[in-house]
């Protein structure tokens, strides 16, 4: 199921359930990993892509060993904010995961988040271009998972969902 907004994904998600982000590539999947607070991305793994049902297993381990309970996936809209071919394949990756894959998805603007990570790991880290290559896809899907996180936690009510303790019960009742 797609959802529209990070509330929405929010109100599927189990109790500390994780959040599974994905950069979608042609050759590979960027994949991070929310922490069960939904506070901090952290890149996790990169899969190569070889056959569907064999990245999909991948994806399907990964979430049952981490206890994902929602993906957000990159959305590569063009600069002005069209929908490109890049988009086109995420529409199709989501449609064929969804036969396989029974978790809420949100499809998060991923406007040059792979050029945002190469230029922090070239001038931050000082890293080399073969190093680059083989990190920069899962630290954009941790860029793009991180944006999510904090869009949520910047639009929701700490208090929205939590369970009312005894001090406030009694504080009620007084």
């Amino acid at each position: 199921m797609i959802c529209n907004d990070t509330q929405e994904l929010l109100r599927f998600l189990p109790p500390a359930a994780r959040v599974l982000g994905l950069d979608l590539g042609t050759k590979t999947i960027g994949v991070a990993l929310s922490d069960v607070g939904l506070q901090i991305a952290s890149p996790y793994e990169l899969i190569s892509r070889k056959k569907f049902t064999r990245d999909i297993a991948q994806l399907s381990s990964i979430i049952d060993k981490q206890n994902v309970g929602g993906i957000i996936i990159g959305f590569p809209r063009e600069l002005d904010g069209s929908i490109g071919k890049g988009c086109h394949r995420v529409y199709a990756f989501i449609d064929e995961m969804e036969k396989y894959i029974d978790l809420p998805v949100l499809m998060w603007d991923e406007r040059l988040s792979t050029n945002a990570v190469e230029r922090i790991l070239i001038e931050e880290v000082d890293m080399t271009r073969k190093r680059r290559a083989e990190v920069v896809d899962k630290t954009a899907a941790a860029y793009i998972l991180q944006g999510a996180l904090d869009h949520l936690n910047r639009h929701t009510d700490p208090g929205e969902n939590a369970e009312p303790d005894d001090n406030d019960i009694e504080a009620e009742e007084d």
